[in-house]
């Protein structure tokens, strides 16, 4: 697949990702007012919203950082990396691809495993069952997964050092 191709592709998973996390934002917000409506008028502490609240920012924060965040906007130590020529720039990153790649596809069969174990607990207010609430978390090693493969790919292919995004 063209790295044009790739990226287009890219873009639009990020950008449905993007809509659904507003989404969520959104039913935030909305459990939030009435969490304080209930408090107010009926005296109710509304569990269900705090629940709520608490399973939508798991799923928010795993999937921004997973399909939208640039890995740019990283928190990085880039000490050494910005300090040496473009060459040793793209090997540091291949090498860093490589390594984080590689330890998340060998962590993935057992992050999976234990995810489909949760099937047996359940939240304590909505009982929602846990697998189906963490399985954000598989989804976003997947993600981290291939786009540490595709940067590889990039970095492999592209022309002249330097010419990547540091």
């Amino acid at each position: 697949m063209p790295a044009n191709a790739l990226d287009r592709a890219g873009g639009v998973v990020a950008r449905a990702v993007e809509l659904i996390t507003v989404a969520m934002f959104a039913v935030v917000f909305v459990a939030f007012l009435i969490k304080i409506v209930m408090r107010y008028t009926a005296g109710d502490a509304a569990a269900w919203a705090d629940e709520l609240t608490i399973v939508l920012f798991i799923w928010i924060i795993f999937l921004a950082n997973g399909f939208i965040v640039p890995e740019r906007r990283q928190i990085a130590f880039d000490l050494i990396h910005r300090n040496v020529s473009p060459r040793s720039q793209r090997i540091i990153e291949i090498v860093r691809n490589v390594i984080i790649g590689g330890l998340f596809a060998w962590s993935l069969p057992a992050v999976i495993d234990y995810t489909l174990f949760l099937w047996r607990e359940r939240t304590p207010v909505m009982r929602w069952r846990l697998d189906i609430i963490y399985a954000c978390f598989a989804f976003f090693m997947v993600a981290i997964l291939l786009r540490s493969a595709v940067e590889i790919f990039r970095l492999l292919k592209s022309p002249a050092p330097g010419s990547d995004n540091s």
